[in-house]
């Protein structure tokens, strides 16, 4: 028994150091990677191996040691409930995922808050026994942090590039950044003309006192944290306003207004003239970490973006006001920019050209276009419609010699002159004396023609040829956007109706009604989409989801998931197996890439005789909406995380019975997240409140319409950032028995 025991013991001890010789391996292998990996032993989880990375990511210094328990090392742990995961695990050994989860790192001022994505699962011995806990993850902070950047700046770029005034635009910049980081206060300053002061620009939560003291300051060397670094052209840190020597003439100043660190940033032009400083205050001292730099980096551009075009603004305008002083001519070409950039259809524009050329050019214009190797006259203008239709008559030849707009497609050059036109021409009816003929030019390659002539006296100048070419470069430009619009908005409704269901089925038992409303203009695909099918066996399946993303990569991705899980829904009897199947279906296909996630709704719905049999599952979407037979609304609660991101989703599947009279509402987050012209969004419970403003026991298509026309209300006509979709499922009311 003795030797047995002792055998059983060694073996036993060699398994366990298999088992760390493994582990250490490991770490090797980890070593030079981004991925975090940690190994602990016993249920006190001491830390026996780790790459660089787990250590670099909870603080390094006197934490990158092994041997000693992990609370030890990071007792902030505890309270955050990690070490309690790491006990339940070793208890069970069972796995934890965790997904974009939060974890506060140190304590006190040297604290910082983390996310990560990670997994802790059981080491065993050679005998199946739990000796530890391995963790394996990766830290998403950075991408959390970028996301949330990204979507700030993207809000002020639409700011700026719908012209808002200067002072909004930087005041909205400087709220957003606090708001991201509520330690942080934020200002900005502009350059004067000779970059030699900075006036204020804005600052909405410094003081008064300490704006006005500040406003007009010198650059130079010495002159506080903006001062210098405008003078220096890169980045001040004053981490310590009291000690600095930046500071030594505004240290009384910075300490009135409770100012403890500042670091600047200069705000230049693409050549390098300085519009301004981005300086980031704190009230008490602290040192920048990697996310603060980015932080003003990105926004430091934004600032100068908002500025240049705020000062390509003001020339723009002053050049106008110039010329329109100089020439009344100005006025016409702002009024011809206008009528043709709204005009969507590339004839129409063509159209246009020509009814803006004549009179206001000239006595007479055509507007020629090449299609297919031949010319085609598309647009006439003349002050008779006798003469209209004598120049309508004629069409150019597009390889004679003698023919103006011949030369000119060959040229791409302008072609002026003081008399009749060369080659065949009603030029003798119409009493031309002379033309001018501009190419209108798409990337350099001319693919049309404005022709004018003049009559009766009328000539043309340099200044009337030169605006001409003007109207005719604008012209084009709105010609070659209207084509690819039209293109764009064809392939696009094309893509999309194949994408949607052309007409819902009729269910015995059941009422399906459901709406789409696609972002903006519609010029891409969208993500969101919905299905409903039968399985075959006498129940139904409904689907309805959002994919990442818009284009064609999303198009693809939802063809992808609405065909996955037609294929396998007859196959499978459990919504979980199928959201599982389009799960690895995703993965598959994207393995070596990241393409963002896909969220969805998935069901089998069975006509039962007490109403709809509802069997469905949530995979990280909205929370499907219950309106029951009281007129109440609750939330259908199912558990389950997004699809397409690598991560196995953990899934629960929901059933529960629709009695005749209630509906079941699917829709995508395009609806509760849309905004109004401030920064108000629809909400989970405004969507509740127009799905019980409906009449009792409403069918499924008032309920659409209740709750389109409510959204449509709340964006009172401005657009939708994001694709919008709903399915609405009502259990009928039973048919009485005949007998």
């Amino acid at each position: 028994m003795t030797a047995e025991c002792e055998q059983g013991l060694t073996s036993a001890v060699r398994g366990s150091e298999a088992i760390r010789d493994t582990d250490e391996n490991l770490s090797l292998l980890f070593g030079t990677s981004t991925v975090l990996f940690a190994s602990m032993a016993g249920p006190a989880h001491v830390l026996e191996a780790a790459n660089p990375a787990f250590f670099a990511a909870i603080g390094g210094g006197q934490r990158e040691r092994t041997g000693v328990p992990l609370v030890e090392l990071m007792p902030e742990l505890t309270a955050q409930g990690y070490i309690g995961l790491l006990d339940q695990v070793y208890r069970s050994g069972e796995r934890h995922v965790g997904s974009d989860s939060r974890v506060v790192i140190g304590v006190g001022e040297g604290a910082r808050e983390a996310y990560f994505d990670f997994t802790y699962e059981a080491r065993r011995d050679a005998g199946g026994n739990v000796i530890g806990v391995r963790m394996i993850g990766v830290e998403t902070t950075q991408v959390k942090h970028a996301r949330r950047l990204a979507a700030e700046q993207r809000a002020l770029l639409e700011q700026i590039a719908r012209q808002a005034p200067l002072p909004d635009v930087l005041e909205g910049m400087c709220r957003t950044i606090e708001e991201l980081s509520p330690e942080v206060i934020v200002s900005v300053l502009l350059a004067d003309e000779d970059g030699q002061h900075l006036r204020h620009g804005a600052a909405p939560s410094l003081p008064d006192f300490y704006n006005q003291a500040i406003d007009g300051i010198a650059t130079g060397e010495g002159v506080g944290s903006c001062g210098t670094a405008a003078h220096r052209r890169r980045n001040v840190i004053v981490n310590e306003i009291a000690t600095d020597p930046l500071w030594d003439d505004f240290r009384a100043l910075a300490g009135q207004a409770g100012l403890a660190a500042c670091w600047s940033t200069p705000i230049l032009a693409r050549d390098g003239r300085l519009l301004g400083t981005f300086a980031m205050y704190h009230r008490t001292p602290r040192a920048p970490q990697d996310t603060d730099l980015a932080l003003a980096r990105v926004f430091a551009d934004t600032a100068a973006l908002a500025i240049e075009r705020h000062h390509a603004e003001q020339a723009r305008q002053a050049a106008d006001a110039r010329e329109k002083a100089a020439r009344d001519d100005l006025a016409f070409l702002l009024a011809a920019s206008t009528a043709l950039a709204g005009r969507l259809d590339e004839k129409q524009t063509l159209q246009r050209l020509a009814a803006l050329s004549s009179p206001a050019l000239a006595p007479l214009a055509a507007v020629d276009l090449v299609e297919a190797g031949r010319v085609h006259r598309v647009a006439t203008a003349a002050r008779t419609e006798e003469a209209r239709g004598l120049l309508a008559s004629h069409t150019p030849a597009h390889d004679a010699e003698d023919d103006a707009v011949a030369r000119v497609l060959a040229s791409g050059l302008t072609e002026v002159a003081r008399r009749t036109p060369t080659g065949p021409g009603p030029w003798r009816e119409l009493a031309v004396t002379g033309y001018v003929c501009v190419p209108l030019l798409d990337r350099g390659r001319p693919f049309g023609a404005l022709t004018l002539l003049s009559t009766d006296g009328h000539t043309f100048d340099g200044h009337r040829v030169a605006l001409a070419e003007e109207l005719a470069r604008r012209a084009a430009s709105a010609a070659r956007n209207a084509r690819q619009y039209t293109q764009r908005a064809a392939l696009a409704r094309d893509l999309q109706t194949g994408l949607l269901l052309p007409d819902l089925p009729e269910i015995p038992g059941a009422q399906l009604a459901a709406f789409y409303h696609p972002a903006g203009e519609g010029l891409e695909i969208g993500g969101d989409f919905y299905d409903v099918f039968p399985r075959g066996d006498g129940s139904w399946t409904f689907i309805l989801g959002d994919v990442c993303g818009r284009g064609a990569m999303a198009a693809t991705t939802t063809a992808l998931v609405r065909h996955t899980a037609r294929a396998v829904a007859p196959l499978l009897d459990d919504p979980v197996d199928v959201v599982k199947a389009v799960d690895k279906a995703l993965n598959d296909r994207y393995a070596h890439q990241n393409n963002g996630f896909v969220t969805l709704v998935y069901g089998h719905l069975t006509p039962a005789t007490d109403g709809l049999t509802v069997h469905l599952v949530r995979a990280g979407h909205t929370l499907p909406l219950l309106l029951d037979t009281d007129h109440m609304v609750d939330t259908i609660e199912a558990s389950g995380g997004l699809l397409g991101i690598g991560i196995p989703p953990r899934l629960t599947a929901r059933r529960f019975t629709l009695r005749p009279g209630e509906s079941l509402l699917l829709y995508t987050d395009g609806i509760t997240e849309c905004r109004t012209t401030g920064t108000e969004q629809y909400g989970d419970i405004r969507l509740a409140k127009a799905l019980a403003s409906t009449p009792r026991r409403p069918p499924a298509a008032d309920i659409v319409r209740a709750v389109a026309l409510d959204v449509r209300g709340f964006v009172d006509g401005g657009d939708v950032e994001d694709d919008q979709a709903a399915l609405v499922i009502t259990a009928d009311e039973p048919v009485p028995d005949p007998n």
